[in-house]
């Protein structure tokens, strides 16, 4: 494997960690040739904007761009930004309208005025003389960059900038994106000047291009650096791919590919002066051929590496054969790396990056500020874990323009521009704000609120582990078989069961149920105080009544019950959980309208005494519905469910509690809600209104005000009135409400994710229409393999809420978990997950003096809920995962203690010690170890005596 090979493959092995990152960028409207005489068929210029780098290693660049006909406005924008560069195209059109002399004195001007602005800002200029906008002149007389003489013209329009502008500018740019002129501009004509010349022309067209910025390079090298004491290079554009498979060859069409894009451009510059071999290996007569001389005279000619990276090239302009077969990708932290590793570490300034929004986004451009996020964060890991030289960032753009064969249907500025209106109208937009912020902080320095904190929970706290339901084997163990056996020595080697002989009965014992002895030793193993699961309504009264009882069930649920008793474990019992068949309700009210019957509420009420009377004697912590999917219920359905459990809640109340002193609430899915834009106004009005109909739908009428939110019941109102949609949430009547209100002893949630919310329309698939909620997807966070987002500042973000809406009510979070691979050695996704969610939970508890009385995680072990368990379970067989372990670890510790012992101890933790736990937690093997001693030493002594006796006989 060459040496290409090996960097490429030791890249796409690296993993991905840690925190941080920087952007900002421009882009402004074309202007077309204001200014000029000459027929333009290019915009006359588009801005770009450039930017800032690692913290702690200088002041990098941090940039944008502005206009022609509202420059000192739109300059303004760099102003409000507080970017320190700002990188811009001049317009060879512009300046020059036939290409050659006579220069145009209100062209010159109007960069003047410019640099003479933005040096009043304190904004340093990056300037790209060559952003695709030949003079129509160079084109219809010469055929454009097809033409030998070219290069030397371009040069002397750079002398022309160099000698007017050099004495401002210290970063110049030859040209921007030199493949896509080459290959789209006289290849397949997708561009301007759309000459469809095929590869043979594309590739000496960049061949003319590569002569041309050599040639501009050492001009400004020999005759201006000088006095000057700039820098020069060229904006090379690229994609990333990666190997389908991780195989030698693929690897080698991977390194293909990016030959084939960005290594036409940067190795003759930045190694050898010639091609990539692989293009000359695959492209024979068709790739012209550098003399010694030439291949000298270009080697070498690029102060730094300038690297333009996002929509305009990947997944856009590049043709699915330049892919060879492999997979693309927008990862830049990647690309860094690799023109780290490929061009002998050059200083990289990154001097366009961005993505796209769709032209109907205005203000609230989230989706643009969580690709910027991933991208800048990407960098920002590029320079701190892989030593890459990354000194500059550049946001493309400043403003929304025009987005060539795109046009205006994609926008890509921070500030928004209205083109219908006559002063084509500029506003901020939200990622204004974000890099802004950015900017200020020079990256993403670690906020106090999300560093962990050390601390204990209060004594007692309720440490679980969740089941959705658990195993039930009601088998018997063998060991109450009356049947009498020999053993057959001499034949079938087998025992036979003697006929007619049965020894007594002993009486049955509920650890005779080998799956209870197997969970209850799992569950000891864990150290929780906790579990939780549900039991099933529909195999307990299969009628749906008390027609017909399975005892037997019941037995079994008693015996479990009692035997987490024995071992110091509470049980925390759900009624009913909602699963997928029949909604885990029996049968004949599943098929008679569910929740939406009313007869369904008095038939729980039946079933709940039921098992209020049948198990409460070792039940202490009832859960009436676990877990209600609240986007699976009708407004009808809601209101029966909400009528039922509050029924349960006073029956239990009237009834029971005086005797069995238990407590019962409902347990209620609550992942927390984000606006997608943290500046937006309308952004946090949808995540107001979904948090109302995702949680306080059921939450409000027991935990509130005894009804349904009023934001609930304006929102429904508006929108049956404007769009007809006749969704009409139920009435309570006053004693209804009564009931309701107040039906819980505590406030039991489960959590899982955060989701981000916006309010403007981006993507139609992840867009409801009813509620007008975008759902939007930060790319930066960490996901599971569902795609499940890890947030855990989310659950603190939810406590908060809780308290705020519902007062200083009891909470815990009954279940709360992540799947991760199923493979035990990639159990750390899950080890971060439960660390950093039980910290914020202890961030609630101690900062925000949130009365959380417990925590659970999810779930069990793999063989009821696949991916989530800290069990796995392979061939019959429960293995610890390393979570479980980190897991008993917290709970052993109630928390996060600090070096220092707390202040105050929980009395048990006074009045024990290791070897206490260890023998009050082995009472019968100690008991069976000493009667087994006190049989061994009663058994010596009888051999002893009657030995003695013997020998004294025989004397």
């Amino acid at each position: 494997m060459d040496r290409a090979v090996e960097s490429l493959s030791g890249l796409l092995r690296k993993a991905l960690s840690g925190k941080g990152c920087w952007a900002v960028a421009g882009v402004l409207p074309p202007r077309g040739c204001k200014g000029a005489t000459a027929r333009c068929r290019y915009p006359a210029e588009r801005a770009a904007g450039a930017a800032l780098v690692a913290r702690g290693r200088g002041s990098p660049p941090q940039g944008v761009g502005a206009g022609y006909n509202n420059l000192f406005r739109d300059a303004e924008g760099l102003r409000r930004l507080g970017v320190s560069h700002y990188r811009f195209s001049l317009s060879w059109a512009r300046l020059l309208p036939n290409g050659t002399a006579p220069l145009n004195p209100a062209g010159l001007a109007h960069y003047r005025r410019l640099l003479g602005h933005l040096q009043e800002l304190g904004v340093e200029p990056v300037v790209t003389l060559y952003h695709w906008d030949l003079p129509q002149g160079l084109q219809d007389a010469f055929g454009g960059w097809t033409s030998p003489v070219l290069p030397q013209l371009f040069r002397d329009y750079a002398e022309l900038c160099f000698r007017h502008f050099g004495g401002q500018v210290r970063y110049w740019l030859t040209m921007d994106n030199p493949y896509v002129v080459a290959w789209h501009g006289y290849g397949t004509g997708r561009l301007p000047p759309g000459v469809q010349g095929g590869p043979r022309l594309g590739y000496q067209v960049a061949h003319h291009l590569l002569q041309a910025h050599a040639k501009v390079w050492h001009l400004y090298n020999e005759h201006f650096r000088p006095t000057q004491r700039g820098k020069v290079s060229i904006a090379l554009s690229s994609h990333w791919i990666k190997p389908q498979r991780m195989t030698e060859k693929n690897i080698k069409e991977c390194q293909k590919s990016l030959d084939f894009v960005l290594g036409w451009f940067a190795k003759p510059i930045f190694i050898d002066g010639d091609y990539p071999e692989s293009m000359r290996s695959n492209l024979s007569s068709l790739l012209p051929e550098f003399s010694e001389v030439e291949k000298k005279y270009i080697k070498g000619t690029a102060d730094f590496f300038a690297l333009s990276f996002g929509a305009t090239l990947s997944f856009q302009l590049l043709d699915s054969h330049m892919k060879f077969q492999q997979l693309e990708s927008i990862s830049l932290r990647q690309l860094l790396y690799w023109i780290s590793s490929e061009y002998n570490n050059p200083q990289i300034f990154i001097v366009e990056n961005s993505w796209f929004v769709s032209g109907s986004t205005k203000r609230d451009d989230a989706k643009y500020i969580y690709y910027l996020k991933k991208f800048i964060m990407e960098t920002l890991k590029a320079i701190r874990y892989d030593g890459v030289n990354v000194f500059g960032y550049t946001v493309w753009s400043l403003l929304d323009g025009f987005e060539w064969h795109r046009g205006y249907s994609i926008r890509r500025g921070l500030f928004y521009v209205d083109f219908q209106s006559h002063d084509k109208k500029l506003m901020p937009k939200s990622s204004v704000l974000f890099y802004q912020k950015l900017i200020e902080k020079n990256g993403f320095p670690p906020l106090p609120e999300n560093q962990p904190i050390e601390g204990i929970f209060p004594c007692g706290f309720a440490w679980g582990v969740v089941d959705n339901y658990i195993q039930v084997d009601t088998t018997p163990a063998q060991f109450l078989d009356s049947n009498v056996y020999v053993w057959d020595v001499h034949q079938t080697k087998k025992l036979i069961k003697v006929d007619g002989v049965l020894t007594s009965k002993r009486k049955r014992h509920c650890v005779d149920f080998a799956a209870i002895r197997l969970q209850i030793s799992l569950l000891q193993e864990m150290h929780v105080t906790h579990f939780h699961f549900s039991l099933k309504w529909s195999l307990i009264l299969p009628l749906g009544n008390l027609s017909l009882i399975n005892h037997t069930l019941v037995h079994y649920y008693q015996c479990f019950a009692s035997e987490l008793l024995r071992v110091n474990i509470t049980p925390v019992v759900a009624l009913w959980q909602p699963m997928a068949e029949n909604q885990e309700l029996p049968a004949s009210l599943a098929k008679y309208g569910a929740w939406e019957n009313p007869e369904t509420v008095q038939a729980f009420v039946e079933y709940a005494k039921f098992c209020f009377t049948s198990l409460g004697d070792h039940i202490k912590f009832w859960i009436t519905m676990n877990e209600p999917s609240v986007k699976n219920l009708t407004y009808t359905a809601g209101h029966n469910l909400l009528k039922a459990h509050a029924k349960a809640w006073h029956l239990y109340d009237k009834e029971f509690r005086r005797t069995q002193k238990g407590k019962v609430s409902i347990a209620l899915q609550a992942d927390w809600v984000e606006p997608a834009c943290p500046f937006s106004r309308n952004d946090q009005e949808v995540a107001d209104r979904i948090l109302e109909f995702d949680i306080g739908w059921l939450a409000e009428p027991i935990f509130g005000n005894g009804d349904y939110p009023q934001m609930m019941r304006a929102w429904l109102h508006q929108r049956n009135s404007v769009d007809l949609y006749n969704f009409h949430l139920p009435y309570f009547s006053e004693d209804e409400k009564k009931l309701i209100q107040g039906s819980f002893d505590f406030f039991a949630l489960s959590h899982y994710t955060t989701t981000l919310v916006g309010w403007e329309k981006e993507d139609a698939l992840k867009y409801d229409h009813y509620l007008e909620v975008q759902m939007i997807n930060d790319i930066t966070w960490l996901h599971s393999p569902s795609r499940a987002a890890v947030v855990p500042w989310g659950l603190r973000k939810l406590l908060k809420w809780v308290k705020s809406k519902y007062g200083d009510v009891p909470i815990y979070v009954m279940a709360n978990g992540i799947d991760d691979d199923q493979n035990m050695v990639h159990d750390k996704l899950r080890v971060y997950y439960i660390q950093n969610y039980i910290n914020e939970a202890l961030k609630a508890y101690i900062l925000d003096n949130v009365n959380l009385q417990g925590y659970f995680v999810y779930s069990f072990n793999d063989k009821t809920a696949p991916k989530y368990g800290l069990y796995s379970y392979v061939a019959n067989q429960y293995e610890p995962k390393p979570s479980m372990k980190h897991y008993r670890e917290i709970v052993d510790h109630n928390g996060f203690p600090g070096p220092e012992p707390p202040e105050l101890l929980c009395p048990e933790e006074i009045a024990s010690c290791p070897e206490c736990h260890f023998f009050r937690n082995r009472k019968s093997l100690l008991a069976f170890i000493a009667f087994i001693f006190v049989a061994f030493i009663v058994t010596i002594f009888f051999i002893s005596y009657y030995s003695k006796r013997g020998e004294r006989r025989y004397k």
